[in-house]
């Protein structure tokens, strides 16, 4: 698996999860508010753009913002199934 398949794949179970906590409704709509990051009605993820660790990064500051430490502890347990992807928790 390339990085960036990688990446679209902890983007779209980070997703997944925010869907359960928030809603599909405001997890999606969040996540469509990151820039290069495309994702379907279903929430799953169609694109990372250019520099997709960034990307990620803004997601994830987007669903700290709503949910603050609550959102951190959801997605260590996510983080840990990419080790090579060195991402700052």
């Amino acid at each position: 698996m390339t990085e960036n398949e990688q990446y679209t794949q902890l983007i779209s179970e980070i997703i997944k999860k925010q869907s359960l906590i928030l809603g599909p409704e405001i997890a999606i709509l969040k996540a469509r508010s990151v820039s290069g990051l495309m994702v379907d009605n279903d929430g799953k993820v169609t694109g990372v753009g250019d520099n997709p660790k960034e990307t990620l990064q803004s997601l994830v500051d987007q669903y700290v913002e709503l949910s603050g430490l609550i959102v951190k502890n959801a997605l260590g347990s996510i983080f840990a199934k990419y080790p090579d992807l060195n991402i700052s928790k």
